[in-house]
């Protein structure tokens, strides 16, 4: 799993003879999914498969079900297996259970999926051991009666990106796009993440990867105008200037060296 993940792929957790696909989809990071993509009565099957499956030398992160189900326990319990690298919690609304999850000592990603999730997402970014926050978006829409997934959600996507900058996490992980063959939509949702502060997209279909970390990565002209900004500010030395056009200060230098960071990552 890289450093900071650009793309996450889900794949289900009872479809062990998928896992290997996933892995090599180039998904920076994979989800093995215990909660949605898993019916009811194929959960206990599904966690005994992916226990079976779990290989330290390729950790993924696991998709638990929700603290008021009866598989919460023992899919916890699951996570304290070799090749757990993180714990995504659907539905995370409290503060207690979310502490409780990262008293395992893995990095945790709160699903930020209902209006009480939202409500309490402040307190939730500053629990300990909380890695990134994640957008929910289907089941955010569902919960609060919205229909559309643009201007819609622009509110609750720019609620996430402010409260992990306050909690000093990772730009958070934006929501999925449903349409599995639609290149377009895909691209658009993703530089949209990307222009609202996100660092990240989930993805439902390994065809979704590249486009998702094509599309949090600076574009080339964005890349060689980074490398003008700061040659110019280094020849300046201090001294105001100018590029194309426009002055160069301290907060479009630091524009520029986080393009030129992005784009080396």
């Amino acid at each position: 799993m890289a450093a900071i993940p650009r793309s996450y792929l889900f794949v289900p957790g009872n479809r062990p003879e998928r896992f290997v696909r996933a892995l090599d989809s180039g998904a920076d990071a994979v989800i093995v999914d215990l909660e949605d993509a898993v019916p009811p009565a194929d959960k206990d099957a599904a966690r005994m498969q992916v226990a079976a499956a779990l290989d330290p030398s390729m950790p993924v992160v696991v998709r638990i079900n929700a603290e008021d189900t009866p598989w919460f326990e023992d899919d916890l319990a699951l996570c304290r297996h070799a090749g757990v690298a993180a714990i995504m919690l659907p539905k995370a609304e409290s503060v207690d259970n979310l502490r409780r999850v990262a008293q395992l000592g893995l990095p945790v990603l709160p699903l930020i999926e209902t209006a009480c999730g939202m409500a309490a997402v402040d307190a939730l970014a500053r629990v300990k051991g909380v890695a990134r926050l994640a957008f929910g978006s289907i089941d955010f829409q569902f919960d609060l009666g919205i229909e559309g997934d643009d201007e819609e959600l622009l509110h609750f996507r720019s609620m996430l990106v402010l409260a992990s900058r306050v909690a000093g996490l990772a730009s958070p992980i934006d929501g999925v796009t449903v349409a599995l063959d639609d290149d377009a939509q895909l691209r658009a949702d993703t530089l949209r993440a990307r222009r609202f502060g996100f660092g990240a997209k989930l993805c439902i279909h390994p065809r979704q990867v590249a486009s998702v970390n094509a599309g949090f990565r600076p574009t080339d002209a964005e890349l060689a105008w980074a490398t003008r900004v700061l040659a110019a500010a280094r020849e300046a030395n201090g001294a105001a200037v100018a590029v194309d056009g426009k002055m160069v200060d301290r907060p479009v230098i630091l524009r520029a060296q986080r393009i030129v960071d992005d784009a080396a990552h």
